[in-house]
């Protein structure tokens, strides 16, 4: 069978809150005082299905805590909008970035849900003013519903993605603004199975080389991980899930890219501590 049944199929994450924050990030809750690495981003980083997520990885490589503060399905949204985890990242001694998608934030055509930033809530008014026609209440995801647009109105979707891609920027400069000390940004690649054809593009997506390029002054580094076709041909294998949870877990980073992750990191973070 292609995964690992544990019980009812799902792994304990142990959701934990840090001081009056109201996101649940994966546990054990730990202690942010002393030394530690503190690791933003999105489900990638969570650990979605994996025991060992690329947090714990890296702390196992470095003998340094590394709070895990990944969110399920997160934007930069997420970040820039809750000032627990941005005191959290300033009293850690480095922050890991993880470069997240863009279609997960509000901006002039769309809002997302303040915490669950890959829900849909409402199109503005330029929005429904450029495509004319299209009854938004049929959508609850920001992926489905770039997906339908993109399809339905190829022509018009181009100026939807420029914005997109503008607030990307502005917001993921407003959030590393917010973090002190030292700031590496991880730059996940295509880690889904050779062969997905996703129409919006690669992970993270609609992000480009140019649009990271701008960041890069604003951080220490930028670490680039390219997961190997070993990696991404691996499957579920590893993996902790139910029946019904398998075609979510083909789509997420299995062990192997995790292991990458942590990998590509470890000299680079212990470099800069």
């Amino acid at each position: 069978m292609a995964f690992e049944y544990a019980g009812d199929g799902a792994l304990d994450y142990f959701p934990c809150r840090y001081g009056k924050s109201k996101l649940l990030f994966r546990g054990p809750c730990r202690s942010l005082t002393g030394d530690y690495v503190a690791a933003l981003g999105g489900t990638e980083t969570y650990g979605k299905f994996v025991t060992n997520p690329w947090p714990t990885l890296l702390e196992e490589r470095l003998g340094l805590p590394v709070v895990n503060f990944g969110y399920m399905n997160a934007g930069a949204d997420v970040f820039v909008n809750e000032p627990q985890i941005v005191e959290a990242s300033r009293a850690a001694r480095l922050n890991v970035v993880q470069l997240m998608g863009a279609q997960n934030m509000s901006n002039r055509f769309y809002a997302v849900h303040p915490r669950r930033n890959d829900r849909f809530l409402r199109a503005s008014s330029l929005m429904r003013s450029i495509f004319r026609g299209v009854d938004f209440t049929e959508f609850n995801f920001t992926r489905h519903m770039l997906t339908a647009l993109k399809t339905r109105e190829p022509d018009k979707f181009e100026a939807l993605i420029d914005e997109l891609r503008i607030a990307w920027g502005l917001r993921m400069r407003a959030l590393l603004d917010c973090i002190e000390g030292h700031k590496v940004l991880l730059w996940l690649g295509e880690y889904r199975p050779r062969g997905h054809q996703d129409p919006l593009g690669a992970e993270p997506l609609l992000v480009t080389a140019a649009m990271v390029d701008e960041l890069r002054p604003f951080a220490d580094e930028v670490v680039r991980v390219e997961p190997s076709i070993m990696a991404r041909s691996a499957g579920t294998s590893g993996m902790h899930f139910a029946a019904m949870e398998e075609p979510a877990a083909q789509m997420l980073p299995g062990p192997m890219v995790h292991s990458e992750i942590a990998e590509a990191l470890a000299p680079v973070v212990r470099r800069l501590l």
